[in-house]
């Protein structure tokens, strides 16, 4: 073997071993009908979104910022969006970011601090895991949903001698099983413990609230509240917007290395995503078309299958071991439905599923086809299973 080769040849075994279990992840096109995006409301090729950004490169707007916010990259466009953004969530304050996956790391190496705890729902997202792991704060993992169980584990921290704060991170919407976070009992549990509740919004933003103003809607303006908007799901573009107190946004802002140290976002994605937040005011005849799609997917479910558990746009099948996982997902896609397979480590081991994921670029002659395709694919005996 040649000196290249070994030192290729330990990559090279990874991905065979990931190969053998049926994981080796590999980019394929778009193609079918879309039961696998999170372009939920339909806004990615909206004319209105068209339109704005043409109407908005027409007038000057740079592509590229061209440097990081605090030098010569903070553009008007970023601040109309964040004053926009404010306003619309009902928040003191918000930043954009570029994508969710930075957000929720930046906020996470830069809040919490090195006297406190961090206490994660079991299931939240990778990007959270990975800022809590980089951060300064102890870290714990709570049940997933289980309200009591954050609590015990902020209750074992304090008898153990913790001084600082608690943090609780959650998602209010599981991007892989659908369901919702308990947020009522979590905010009365920082209330309680004198905490930091951490709502990474992205699958309810624009889906879920009064005009698509997501599941935190209620809670946010509170101190003790940092939400994470992500802009590239129900939003149609790209980047995230954390919204929390004017006294956090500049902490972020003056000890955030992500923010500090990176290139600002495109000033043509801020002209996007406050286009998109005025679609949510100025339509909202999308949620409401969407509400009903998942009404009648989900009653569907119900009536051939025997079985519900997911009231929102995100239905989970859980097939258990990856390969018939991916084989039922290629049988699927063969058909004309853009379904993928969910493996490990992206959900736990043994729950290998597929994730349908209900948009606005479908209908419900499309919904009753993929499920007719479903029961023909995995047998007439097959049941749906809850992803809990």
């Amino acid at each position: 073997m040649n000196a290249a080769a070994d030192k290729l040849a330990g990559y090279a075994e990874q991905l065979q071993s990931l190969a053998a279990d049926d994981r080796l992840r590999r980019l394929s096109p778009r193609s079918g009908l879309d039961f696998s995006s999170n372009d939920y409301l339909g806004l990615a090729q909206a004319p209105r979104m068209k339109r704005a950004i043409a109407a908005a490169m027409e007038a000057g707007t740079p592509v590229g910022a061209g440097g990081s916010r605090l030098l010569r990259g903070n553009c008007e466009e970023h601040e109309r969006l964040e004053a926009a953004a404010a306003r619309f969530f009902g928040a003191d304050s918000a930043l954009f970011f570029g994508s969710g996956y930075v957000a929720n790391f930046a906020v996470l190496t830069t809040l919490p601090q090195a006297d406190d705890l961090l206490v994660l729902d079991a299931l939240v997202h990778a990007s959270t895991h990975e800022g809590a792991r980089a951060g300064r704060a102890e870290i714990c993992q709570f049940k997933h949903n289980d309200p009591q169980s954050a609590e015990d584990a902020i209750l074992a921290w304090r008898r153990d001698g913790g001084v600082g704060r608690p943090w609780i991170a959650v998602e209010s919407l599981y991007s892989m099983d659908g369901d919702l976070a308990p947020l009522d009992d979590l905010i009365a549990i920082a209330a309680r413990h004198d905490a930091f509740l951490l709502i990474d919004e992205a699958h309810a933003t624009g889906v879920h609230g009064e005009q698509g103003r997501g599941l935190a809607s209620g809670f946010e303006g509170r101190d003790n509240i940092v939400v994470v908007h992500t802009c590239g799901k129900a939003l149609g573009a790209a980047g995230a917007l954390v919204t929390a107190s004017r006294v956090l946004r500049d902490t972020l802002v003056n000890r955030c290395r992500p923010f500090i140290f990176a290139t600002a976002p495109s000033p043509l994605m801020a002209v996007a995503v406050l286009e998109a937040l005025t679609i949510l005011q100025d339509e909202p005849q999308r949620l409401q078309q969407l509400s009903r799609l998942v009404a009648f997917s989900h009653g569907e479910i119900a009536r051939r299958f025997g079985a519900t558990w997911s009231s929102s746009q995100i239905i989970p099948y859980i097939v258990g071991d990856n390969a018939p996982a991916m084989q039922l997902a290629s049988a699927l896609q063969a058909r004309g439905f853009d379904i993928r397979g969910i493996r490990p480590p992206t959900v736990p081991a043994g729950t290998a599923r597929l994730r349908l994921s209900l948009t606005l670029n479908v209908d419900e002659a499309a919904v009753v086809s993929l499920l007719d395709a479903l029961a023909e694919e995995t047998g007439a005996g097959q049941r749906w299973r809850s992803a809990s």
